[in-house]
Parts: C-alpha cells; sequence; structure tokens
C-alpha cells in the first residue's frame, strides 16, 4: 500500500467514484433516453453468443462459476426504471426475462441481499431462478443486519433463515457478512462476534446449508486486515472486494479510505482466497468518463463500450472468481456479455492506457457517491443519491455552470437547474437536510452527506439568485 502526499485543498478538489448509474434517468444533463430507459448507443448493439461464457474455477467447490455475475441490486420496476427505494413495484416480468437470458448465455452466480430493493430483492430473486433446476445456478446473499434492532443472535438467524425462503432454496451457495468496514472493529463484534451469529454460521456451513461463507469489505481497512489474520479460525471461501481501474491506486483519494483495491487483491492472493468483485463500474461512473476520455477510448476501440474496458479490467486478474454488475435493462446485460463470451484480458499496454485514464478522472470534482442507497430512506425524506447522480453527471458532462461569464453560463444554469428539479422533486432536494447525520454510518464510501448536500444546497441558491461561485467559495 503506497502512502500519498495529499494535501486537505488538493483532496477537496479529488475526484470521487462518482455515482452515474447508467440506470439513471436524469433530464437534462445525459443523453436521451427510451421509455424503458435504455439509450440510442445500443440501437445497433451486437448479439451476444451463446456457450463463449468465460468460467473460473472456485479453488475450494471445483465448481465452474460465470465470469459474469448477475447483481440483483437495482431490478426493473413497472413504472420502467430501476428499483430505488421501493415506492414502485418490481416487475418481475421483466426480471424473469433478464435471468432466463443470463442463464441462456451461461451466467451462473447470483447476487442478491435483505437490504436490496427495501427488502423485495430475495423474494424476486427467487421467483425468477426457481423456474430453472437448482443446479444450473448459484446464489450468493448476505447477512444484513445493519440496524442493531437485528444485532441479536435471534434476530440475525431469523434473518439467514428469511434468506432461504425468499430465494426458494435449502442451502446458500455464497453466504456474506454484509458492509465490514463499517463502524469500525465495534460494529464487527456487535453484528457478528459477540452475538455469537459466527460461530452459528460457521456450524451452517459445517452442515452444507451454507456452501461458501464469505464477507463483502466496505471501508475500515484494520477490519479487513483483522479478519484475514484469522483466516485459519474462519477459513473464508471467498470475500467481496471494490475493484477496478480507479481503485486499484486511488480509492485512499476519491473514497477517503486508508487501502487501495491493489492491497486488498494481493491481501486475498497471499491467502489463495478468490475475489468476488463489485462496483466494476463504480456505480455506473466508469461507463460515463468525461467526454474527452471517452472519445479517447472509442478511437482505440471503436466496437466495444466504454463500459467494457472496466468489465476487461476488473475480470482479467486471475484470483477474480466472478464480477458484479448490476443490469436493470437488456442492453446493459448482452454489453456485459460481450466482455466475457468470451474475455479477452486486457495486456499490459491496455492496462496501462486504463490508469492514465484514471490519472485524468482523478482531477475531476465529483462526489464519491456510488448510487448503492445504503444512505435510504432519508427519515427527512432527502433523496441524497438522486441530488449526487444529478450533480455529478452535469459535472462529467462539462454542463456544470461555473463562471457567470461563460457564454454557456445562462444555458447550462437552466439546464442544470430544471433538470435537477425533474430528477428530484423538490421536496426533497438538499435543502431540506437537516444535518442529523443518521445517513453517514450507512455510507460505504464513507462520504460526509450532510455536509456534501450543504454544500449543493448553498450552490443551487447562488443559481437560482444569478450570483458568481468563485473557487474559494466552492471550497
Amino acid at each position: 500500500m503506497k502512502n500519498k502526499d495529499i494535501s486537505r485543498r488538493k483532496f477537496i478538489k479529488l475526484f470521487g467514484a462518482g455515482s452515474l448509474a447508467t440506470v439513471a434517468a436524469v433530464t437534462g444533463c445525459k443523453q436521451a433516453t427510451n421509455a424503458d430507459g435504455s439509450t440510442d448507443d445500443y440501437k445497433n448493439q451486437v448479439e451476444p453468443p451463446k456457450g463463449k461464457m468465460t468460467y473460473r474455477v472456485d479453488p475450494h467447490t471445483q465448481k465452474q462459476i460465470s465470469l459474469l455475475g448477475y447483481g440483483m441490486m437495482r431490478l426493473p420496476t413497472m413504472s420502467g426504471n430501476s428499483s430505488r427505494e421501493g415506492e414502485d413495484p418490481i416487475d418481475q416480468e421483466q426480471v424473469n426475462r433478464l435471468v432466463d437470458y443470463a442463464i441462456e448465455h451461461g451466467v451462473n452466480y447470483f447476487d442478491t441481499s435483505p437490504a436490496y430493493c427495501q427488502g423485495n430483492s430475495e423474494t424476486s430473486t427467487g421467483i425468477a431462478l426457481h423456474r430453472h433446476p437448482r443446479e444450473k445456478y448459484f446464489v450468493a446473499t448476505k447477512l444484513s443486519n445493519f440496524d442493531p434492532s437485528t444485532w441479536s443472535l435471534k434476530s440475525s438467524i431469523e434473518m439467514y433463515h428469511n434468506s432461504m425462503k425468499s430465494l426458494q432454496v435449502d442451502y446458500i451457495d455464497y453466504y456474506l457478512l454484509h458492509g465490514i468496514g463499517m463502524g469500525g472493529m465495534d460494529n464487527l463484534n456487535s453484528r457478528f462476534i459477540d452475538n455469537g451469529i459466527m460461530d452459528y454460521l460457521l456450524k451452517e456451513r459445517d452442515a452444507g446449508r451454507i456452501k461458501n461463507l464469505g464477507f463483502s469489505y466496505h471501508g475500515d481497512v484494520e477490519v479487513f486486515d483483522y479478519l484475514l489474520e484469522h483466516h485459519d479460525k474462519y477459513k473464508w471461501d471467498f470475500v467481496q472486494i471494490e475493484l477496478n481501474y480507479l481503485d486499484w491506486d486511488y480509492a485512499n483519494e476519491i473514497n477517503d479510505r486508508n487501502t487501495d483495491a491493489r492491497y486488498l487483491y494481493d491481501e486475498l492472493q497471499k491467502r489463495g482466497i478468490p475475489a468476488v468483485i463489485m462496483e466494476p463500474l463504480l456505480g455506473g461512473r466508469l461507463a460515463n468518463v468525461p467526454q474527452y476520455l471517452m472519445k479517447r477510448m472509442k478511437q482505440r476501440d471503436p466496437e466495444k463500450s466504454v463500459a467494457s474496458w472496466a468489465f476487461r479490467y476488473a475480470g482479467t486478474p486471475e484470483g477474480v472468481l466472478t464480477v458484479l454488475s448490476g443490469m436493470t435493462y437488456m442492453e446493459h446485460l448482452k454489453d456485459n456479455l460481450l466482455s466475457y463470451c468470451p474475455l479477452v484480458p486486457l495486456t499490459e499496454e491496455e492496462q496501462n492506457f486504463l490508469y492514465d485514464v484514471a490519472k485524468e478522472i482523478v482531477g475531476v470534482e465529483t462526489i464519491p457517491c456510488n448510487d448503492c442507497k445504503y444512505c435510504m430512506p432519508c427519515p427527512y425524506g432527502i433523496d441524497i443519491p438522486g441530488i449526487f447522480v444529478h450533480y455529478n453527471k452535469c459535472k462529467n458532462e462539462g454542463t456544470l455552470p461555473r463562471d457567470i461569464m461563460d457564454e454557456n453560463y445562462k444555458r447550462n444554469r437552466r439546464i442544470f437547474l430544471i433538470g435537477l428539479d425533474r430528477s428530484v422533486p423538490k421536496m426533497r432536494q438538499a435543502d431540506h437536510c437537516i444535518g442529523c447525520g443518521q445517513c453517514v454510518v450507512h455510507c460505504p464510501q464513507n462520504i460526509r452527506i450532510p455536509q456534501e448536500l450543504q454544500k449543493i444546497a448553498e450552490y443551487v441558491e447562488r443559481l437560482k439568485q444569478g450570483k458568481p461561485l468563485t473557487d474559494d467559495e466552492e471550497e
């Protein structure tokens, strides 16, 4: 792990893992979308081949796992958008179609959680998968006991058994302690150690009702190191980490973490623990790079999407078991299948090209939100990820109004304000945040959410009043 000398002023300017989810509908500062949320970029999309999926062998079970894993976090709803806060019912028919198509093209790893889609993801996933033979898929879910009311042994066991009921299975292929690192060692002890649930899960693995036991890491590296130091005791079958070409060396800066993906991956490799990868696109950020970088990537490979670069990067390391992607729309699924049917590993020269792209991205100022929605629901109704998505999208595309003397200022000001009102209702915008801080402890990116919302609220008010915004005022 490298130490990087960085001033506070520079840090404030550094770009975070923007929450530019490819499925987010942000009016005014994004390309036009169709009724189903798709974009015209995919009109001439090549159909992915069947029988070409790249598989990795699980060293513990010797079973083949598809390199592309289906993340069931952002499922389509009846309104045509991705599920954000459970406000719209999940479109089960569409979920079934997506799952069927994925399995038909070789995907066999499906990842969910009791916390996803306001508790509806496991049920929806179970309905879709139960229509297929059990040997056709591996299901992963999590002990998502974030709330203190679920920390007791009884509540945690109940959550575990409810997952099997919702998924309609009598064993779980990959079970994770969810959100390790959030809240530090005290949180780890309260949620998993002191209450006895860890001992219970180890016995469940011995009994065969859990085939593989691991954890997903978010944040405090002390907890990550502690669990790996006790690998002889727990015998972790896999660990889920965030890995992409931006996090590889810059997670320290962009997410205010004390470690990068390079360190996490290397520590797992030392112990022979396979890595499951989350956030290969950083919530869509690496599918929506600044336009000048997008042009550079398309010049190198006109036939491939910008997102495919990130997926090839995440899938290239041999210690990666599967790469998760939350695919709300069919075109996203097809594009990701093209990246892994089969995988063409990145060359060293291509990796260096992406590291150069990462350096460029780090110089752009956005908010390190991955649109995971762990901060939701806000007790005061603030649409936290929606606000960050809109701000980051406009900043990333160069349409964020800055200089009042700029010839495009009036146009960009109008686009930003109208787009904000259309994407986030006024009663749910940043100026209604009271700074209670309940969201902060749930953020795996360690974002100071109330402070960021306050800055955006002040920025929006200045735009409304037509006041200039200098760099000093921004900071």
